[in-house]
């Protein structure tokens, strides 16, 4: 148990909602192509939830045709995505479950863990429940309340980036949408 990565988590901007969430058991001695398209995968469907979530475009060195482009670009990519997941069958969606997570792990109900250590934690975002994220994470440490930290297992530069885009831009929103309430 690490208490310094747990420090670290609770250190960093979590994202605390209820979310469709799954936990399974995981193979510990999966390879590393396995581990690398499964980061591709998260990378790739991180990036249509962003464009799905995308009202403006980000402001570039581009001119806005090019700016617009590039953000229908996006969104296409997110629609054939989309259509390549709903092709496939799938099960049903998992109960909303209260959650805190971040790029470096996720706390959930006790309840929801398998035997074992070696996890995999499926979250099905909001905006296309159809295309969850698949996380591969470890238990880290189980609290007296019921809940337990489970950290994520790193799987490239690039995936963590694209987690933190996401946890910070739905806290930022949450943020926004709490401050239109008072108002």
């Amino acid at each position: 148990m690490s208490n310094a990565l747990w420090s670290d988590f609770s250190e960093r901007v979590v994202v605390s909602d209820e979310l469709r969430v799954a936990v399974t058991a995981r193979d510990a001695l999966a390879d590393a192509p396995s581990l690398a398209r499964l980061a591709e995968r998260n990378v790739a469907a991180m990036a249509s939830i962003a464009a799905l979530e995308d009202r403006r475009p980000e402001p570039e060195e581009d001119g806005p045709v090019m700016q617009e482009l590039a953000r229908l670009d996006a969104k296409l990519n997110a629609l054939v995505e989309l259509v390549g997941r709903a092709l496939q069958p799938t099960g049903s969606l998992p109960p909303r479950r209260p959650v805190r997570f971040n790029a470096l792990g996720i706390v959930v109900p006790t309840d929801l863990l398998p035997a074992g250590t070696d996890l995999c934690v499926r979250l099905h975002p909001d905006v296309c429940p159809s295309l969850p994220l698949e996380l591969p994470a470890v238990l880290e440490r189980s609290f007296e309340n019921g809940d337990a930290f489970l950290a994520f297992c790193p799987l490239g530069e690039a995936h963590a980036d694209a987690l933190e885009r996401i946890v910070f831009r739905t806290h930022r929103r949450k943020i926004a949408e709490a401050r239109q309430s008072l108002t």
